[in-house]
């Protein structure tokens, strides 16, 4: 039978051990970011899209990763698109930070690289911003779905160009769909 004051002495020298753990732990914490990390490149990697490729060049580092886009259809078949990524800290609750390396006349990606995705937006008009619900698979799908045939076509629907010259060049060289 338990006495109080044993129950007592063991709980004691289980805080104590508690403590100590937790004061050599303190300096090696895991930030919500990269335990959420963890789970989603391991869910990227069996979900990635046969025309993307996903390059760590610190394998420690999860949060700051290269995508490289090689379109097999469309207008930018056989091009070759790299995209630095970066999660911040507060991700899930803010968007990754993605921009374009490669020079590309797009109606989407400036010449400086910014993108312009529903989805990298924090806050959005048309409610398809960025939601702690998506993940980076979702962030990597949508800007391989920038390279497809579905998208380019579509897209004189859109008035919303980041790239004024395209607008003028999509008005003249294609028809309405």
């Amino acid at each position: 039978m338990l006495t109080l004051a044993s129950k007592l002495k063991r709980d004691d020298g289980l805080k104590g051990s508690r403590t100590a753990a937790t004061a050599s732990d303190s300096t090696r914490r895991v930030s919500v970011r990269d335990k959420l990390l963890v789970k989603e490149v391991a869910e990227l990697e069996a979900n990635l899209p046969c025309t993307c490729k996903v390059h760590f060049p610190d394998p420690n580092k999860l949060h700051c990763f290269q995508l490289t886009v090689t379109p097999d259809e469309g207008y930018y078949q056989g091009g070759k698109f790299q995209f630095e990524t970066e999660v911040p800290d507060a991700y899930n609750m803010v968007p990754p930070k993605v921009k374009c390396l490669t020079k590309i006349w797009h109606p989407n990606i400036t010449e400086t690289g910014e993108i312009c995705l529903s989805l990298l937006r924090e806050h959005s008009i048309d409610g398809t911003g960025w939601a702690p619900t998506r993940t980076l698979k979702d962030v990597v799908w949508g800007l391989n779905s920038l390279f497809t045939v579905s998208t380019v076509i579509k897209i004189p629907i859109f008035l919303h160009f980041l790239v004024a010259g395209f607008r003028y060049y999509i008005n003249v060289n294609t028809k309405p769909c």
